[in-house]
């Protein structure tokens, strides 16, 4: 049985600990509002591009880009897996990894060759073990205060040059689309070949006249729209990140406040319980003389 000093000591550890989470919870939930502003201003801009795109290409019989028509094969697939580069947010990092562990078990099952890049400390040190073997490459210390476009480029550049030796046919993103604080939707978004199948079908099909020619544009659209989808996928994962870590960090600080409470009438019951001995003792001896 614990001593009475055991328990007041545990106490006051709990106590510390739960003004940690509570600090912990606050300030996710300062930056929570400014990343959820950031990524559902993002999403016009990405689907947009997308969209225009898709009616740009429209009735343009003969091209050869390969990010918009992709290699004519569907026989190595690339997952970009998007997680945090910090801990203490739930399930949120779990999540995507745990998706993308069965994500590639389909494609392998399906006779599909697989390969990773990881986004994130965390997509990296939950995935090494067990599909170590399929990473070609990772990074890291993305989005320190806030995520930038510059970043999504970088993995967009590095991603580009393995499409350009021609390392997979298929690119697909994986991240956490921000519903709400308490809701994140692991998602799968194909960046190369451009996917037109959710655009919306009523969107302008009229030949446009190209200057310069049709080529030298979209050999410029079609890169910065792999970066755009990036930089959207990173926005989504850092608002859900906080979300995440806000609900994580008020789950531990009520936890930490029943375990307090747990503790404490312990304590009243062993303190009673001490003081109640003492007098029997004392009682008893008085008696005895």
């Amino acid at each position: 049985m614990p001593s009475l000093k055991d328990l007041k000591n545990r106490i006051k550890s709990v106590k510390s600990t739960q003004k940690i989470t509570k600090a912990m919870k606050m300030v996710a939930a300062a930056k929570l509002r400014r990343a959820k502003d950031r990524a559902e201003a993002a999403r016009p801009y990405a689907q947009k591009m997308a969209v225009i795109l898709s009616s740009l290409v429209a009735g343009q019989s003969q091209n050869a880009i390969a990010l918009l028509n992709g290699t004519g094969k569907t026989d190595t697939v690339l997952l970009v897996v998007m997680t945090s580069d910090r801990g203490l947010c739930g399930a949120f990092n779990g999540s995507i990894t745990r998706a993308t562990k069965r994500k590639v078990a389909e494609l392998k099952a399906a006779g599909k060759t697989v390969k990773l890049f990881c986004v994130g400390k965390k997509s990296y040190d939950l995935l090494k073990n067990d599909l170590g073997g399929l990473i070609i490459g990772r990074m890291s210390d993305i989005g320190k205060k806030q995520v930038q476009y510059a970043e999504a480029e970088l993995i967009a550049r590095a991603v580009l040059k393995h499409f350009s030796e021609d390392s997979f046919d298929v690119v697909q993103i994986v991240y956490n689309h921000f519903k709400s604080a308490i809701s994140q939707t692991v998602t799968f978004k194909q960046i190369i070949p451009l996917d037109t199948s959710s655009l919306d079908a009523t969107a302008n099909t009229t030949p446009y006249e190209f200057e310069p020619e049709e080529e030298s544009i979209l050999a410029e659209l079609l890169p910065r729209n792999v970066a755009v989808q990036i930089y959207g996928g990173l926005l989504e994962n850092a608002a859900s990140e906080q979300g995440a870590r806000m609900t994580a960090m008020d789950n531990a600080t009520r936890n930490a406040g029943g375990m307090i409470g747990k503790l404490t009438l312990k304590y009243n019951r062993t303190r009673q319980a001490t003081i109640t001995k003492e007098l029997i003792e004392i009682i008893s001896g008085a008696e005895a003389l």
